[in-house]
């Protein structure tokens, strides 16, 4: 069974630094694209980068600067680097990828569970 999970939320200080992991388990054949949304208490679940299977990334306007998405595919992670976080960062990060899980290599989305972070002082 196909498995992703997110770690390295927390709580962390306006200004400060956290890492998220996204770890998938599992037969995998080929991961496609990787993104990390988040969503905050009341609000829409947002996209906030995305990697490409040819390791090309995107971010949306309001964390671009501030947030870097890498993957390392021999170790099936993909990482969300945030720095100089603010409060209004705070939310649950989600990842979400697109895997090929069997021998048809049909493309399937993924998501983990979520893990939360909160910025505050």
């Amino acid at each position: 069974q196909v498995q992703l999970v997110e770690s390295g939320g927390g709580l962390v200080q306006p200004g400060g630094s956290l890492r998220l992991s996204c770890v998938a388990s599992g037969t995998i054949f080929s991961i496609d694209t990787v993104n990390w949304y988040r969503q905050a208490p009341g609000k829409q679940r947002e996209l906030v980068a995305v990697v490409d299977s040819a390791g090309g990334t995107d971010y949306a306007a309001f964390v671009k600067g501030r947030f870097a998405i890498s993957r390392d595919d021999a170790k099936k992670t993909v990482y969300l680097q945030m720095n100089s976080l603010k409060p209004e960062d705070t939310a649950v990060y989600y990842c979400n990828a697109f895997l090929a899980t069997d021998h048809t290599l049909r493309i399937r989305d993924y998501w983990g569970q979520g893990t939360q972070v909160t910025v505050s002082s």
